[in-house]
């Protein structure tokens, strides 16, 4: 079927179950941002395939929530679709529910299939359709009996993660867990986010595109441990050291039934962020519930000592690459062989592909030439592969998943000599991102009360971004990962303060539609300062190794400390990367990192 079809099928289905409007998420029965492609629901009907959008389909009109990450491409991939593109004033903005009370009528009714939306989203939802006595439906699901040739479940096997990476057993963790539940007062704890039980099982696998994650739930009580998951994806010896643990294995999708059999005299713990609508609608209503961020949530945002080792180590791994993709971008732009945008990923993968521990791409690579680098989340396709020339900017957006650790970088790359405004807003976004990583703040600060520093020197040319300034990174895990966020709560939750062991990334950048975009990001750990009388203070220390273009710097406007910073990070780049690099690659790098 084409989309349109597709979309006349499903609004025969909204009129036969008596709804007024039918509403469709993007992600899965997890909350998940990469999507497994048996969820893909949005893109297998309308063709959009970006990873932040919300459809609203009525008897006369479709239309498809993003935001400006995804304006151009959203456009692009609608077309003759049959859906509007309704463009978001706030990222991330559930804008939609006020279309809906605007215009729908009096005792209306709006379907959902429950899976798909979190609990906390549908208590939202409901609230703001009952000033209407507008019903909303959760146990609707339009899609699957129109989705033939639907892809699976996935089904690859999963691996444990050594202890030597994650500094901490699975019985270490559950018995942590257990003591919080403890002193909140609940018999079990509901794990649905796949971070949190790929963390706290010490379990990796391939069922998300670019995080080592694995399709389950767990339910952890006092005395007894779940994992609800495919058992043929377990291989015998992992099966055997879970069983060993105390860990009873249980289908992926019995979950629903083990959770409406428990008695009323039970409390469960569990985030309205990430819990389905239909498995909090499983729990029986004489239970109490308890909600609140997930105790692991806030576990694995604190790297512990092994975890900060390993990731440092990492680091270095990822600066090499990343140094020998680009001397090598410089020294072949303009050749005989013609380099492409899609061409770059490719590269990077295999010059990664020889390092220590590497598993794959954290994310889809963002190589951006000229203006395809003013679309933020931009991601080449055959379409829309452009030639890189030895002529103008272009940013690269790209990271790693190690055994050791996930990555996360940006460098905006000038191929040929830039022109002062392009020095000049280069700069600009360079001075935030620096005066970020320089400061010291006292405990208890939310990454929101610092982002003005890295917005400042933007704000005073009438300059601005429209994302994030920070987002938290997992540990082999997401590299969107909360629950700590600067700026935006996209990724994170707003109201948590960093503490020491955090990591986050700092990622200023500026836009110039059909001309260029500019991004320099950094990943940064939370460590302890000093303690005065005033109290502990905080700091950031740079974990990201590799050099910023210096030829695109405008010198002159930089303080003497935020020069000073740049010289210092460069002879840390040299000094951590030197070794691991050729005679010609450890000269060009000298050029790169000398001071200015």
């Amino acid at each position: 079927m084409t989309p349109t079809e597709k979309l006349h099928s499903i609004r025969i289905q909204i009129r036969k179950h008596k709804l007024d409007a039918y509403l469709i998420p993007i992600t899965d029965p997890h909350m998940s941002e990469y999507v497994p492609l048996h969820w893909r629901t949005i893109e297998w009907f309308s063709g959009f395939s970006g990873s932040a959008a919300t459809v609203v389909i009525t008897a006369d009109f479709a239309g498809l929530w993003t935001d400006s990450r995804y304006f151009l491409q959203a456009e692009d991939q609608l077309k003759n679709s049959g859906l509007s593109l309704v463009k978001l004033k706030i990222p991330h903005s559930p804008e939609y529910i006020e279309w809906l009370t605007q215009h729908l009528n009096e005792g209306d009714a709006v379907g959902c299939h429950g899976e798909l939306l979190s609990i906390g989203l549908v208590k939202k939802v409901r609230q703001s359709l009952s000033a209407k006595n507008i019903q909303l439906k959760t146990d609707i699901d339009l899609i699957s009996p129109l989705w033939k040739h639907r892809p699976p479940l996935p089904a690859q096997p999963i691996y444990e993660h050594p202890a030597a990476y994650t500094g901490l057993s699975r019985m270490d963790k559950i018995t942590i867990i257990r003591n919080e539940m403890n002193a909140k007062g609940v018999m079990y704890h509901l794990l649905t986010a796949l971070d949190d039980i790929a963390w706290t099982f010490n379990i990796r696998g391939f069922d998300s595109t670019y995080s080592p994650l694995v399709v389950s739930f767990a339910l952890i009580g006092k005395n007894t441990c779940y994992l609800f998951i495919d058992h043929k994806k377990i291989p015998e010896h992992l099966n055997e050291n879970l069983e060993q643990d105390g860990v009873h294995i249980q289908p992926y999708l019995a979950i629903y039934d083990h959770l409406e059999k428990l008695s009323k005299s039970e409390s469960v713990y569990l985030s309205p962020a990430s819990v389905n609508a239909r498995l909090f609608e499983s729990i029986p209503e004489d239970c109490e519930i308890r909600e609140g961020l997930t105790i692991p949530t806030r576990l694995k945002a604190r790297k512990n000592s092994t975890e900060l080792s390993n990731i440092r180590e990492t680091m270095i791994r990822e600066g090499v690459v990343l140094v020998q993709f680009i001397h090598w971008l410089e020294t072949n732009v303009g050749g005989p062989t013609q380099i492409t945008e899609m061409g770059l990923e490719t590269k990077l993968h295999e010059l990664r592909s020889f390092q220590e521990g590497y598993m794959g791409p954290s994310f889809a690579t963002i190589a951006g030439y000229k203006g395809h680098g003013a679309i933020v989340h931009y991601e080449a396709t055959p379409e829309t592969d452009s030639v890189i020339k030895p002529e103008g900017i272009l940013l690269v957006d790209t990271g790693g998943q190690y055994l050791g650790g996930t990555t996360d970088m940006t460098r905006t790359i000038a191929l040929s000599l830039p022109s002062d405004k392009e020095k000049r807003d280069f700069t600009l976004v360079l001075k935030g991102m620096i005066q970020l990583a320089l400061l010291k703040f006292p405990e208890g600060t939310k990454g929101y009360q610092l982002e003005a520093f890295a917005r400042k020197a933007l704000w005073d040319q009438g300059y601005n971004y429209g994302h994030g300034t920070g987002h938290g990174i997992g540990y082999f895990l997401n590299v969107h990962e909360g629950p700590q966020t600067i700026g935006s709560g996209a990724s994170g939750d707003r109201d948590v303060p960093l503490e020491p062991g955090m990591v986050i990334s700092d990622e200023p950048g500026l836009y110039r539609e059909g001309q260029y975009g500019i991004r320099t990001e950094n990943v940064l750990v939370v460590l302890e300062d000093r303690k005065t009388e005033y109290g502990t203070f905080l700091k950031f220390e740079t974990l990201t190794l590799c050099p910023i273009d210096r030829s695109l710097i405008m010198t002159e406007m930089l303080t003497n400390k935020e020069r000073e910073w740049i010289n210092e990070y460069h002879r840390s780049v040299y000094k951590n990367l030197s070794s691991h690099l050729s005679a010609v690659q450890r000269k060009w790098l000298k050029a790169q990192t000398t001071a200015i």
